[in-house]
């Protein structure tokens, strides 16, 4: 089923609320950015929140922060004493992100972290019990291989942005089609996880490691 622009708002009705923190940074990310796409939205972001309070995780990574949309959607479903950590290179993103944060009950368990995530990841001493990769496309394997140690036996890795709007399917591929493809066909061989691709939005491939 193509998924028309009826079929997603029939979606949204039928979907639990956001708060009001993140209908307004949905609103504003929709009203101003050109790069809007790169928003969870609400039914995405409600997924989110949903694997986070199934997971009740102490340590979730997210490796790009945009305009911390997916964080807070995370932040909703931790443990008692848990963080967010989350990476991004970006500084006029982030100090939206932060300023949205800090009008929250989560500006507390949020921890920014601003560079590059191949540099930030083997810093980190935090064991993960979920990491959420959506920062750049070519860098989507090795930011798996970074992380993957760090992930505790049980834990989670969800990948976003691994259809591509469909471009995956496409016999000539650009760079950042090939990285995420490449992804999908790693994480799919891969012996020490189960996965599965969920079509949702532009594809979010949740990994459990065994």
């Amino acid at each position: 089923m193509e998924f028309t622009q009826n079929i997603i708002n029939y979606a949204e009705s039928f979907t639990s609320d956001e708060s009001d923190v993140l209908r307004e940074l949905r609103e504003e990310c929709e009203s101003n950015y050109e790069d809007r796409s790169m928003l969870s939205g609400l039914v995405q972001g409600r997924i989110l929140s949903m694997f986070s309070k199934m997971i009740r995780p102490k340590v979730v990574l997210e490796i790009g922060t945009y305009l911390g949309y997916s964080a807070l959607c995370f932040a909703e479903g931790l443990a008692e004493g848990g963080k967010v950590i989350t990476l991004d290179i970006q500084e006029d993103t982030n100090r939206v992100a932060t300023a949205f944060v800090e009008r929250t009950k989560y500006k507390d368990r949020i921890e920014f972290h601003l560079g590059y995530a191949t540099e930030i990841i083997p810093t980190l001493p935090e064991t993960f019990d979920l990491v959420f990769i959506g920062a750049d496309k070519p860098n989507y394997s090795n930011y798996y291989d970074l992380v993957f140690d760090k992930v505790r036996p049980g834990g989670f890795i969800i990948a976003d942005n691994v259809l591509w709007s469909g471009r995956v399917l496409d016999d000539d591929k650009d760079e950042n089609t090939k990285a995420l493809h490449e992804f999908n066909q790693k994480v799919q061989a891969d012996s020490r996880v189960c996965n599965v691709l969920l079509p949702v939005r532009d594809g979010l491939m949740a990994v459990s490691k065994i």
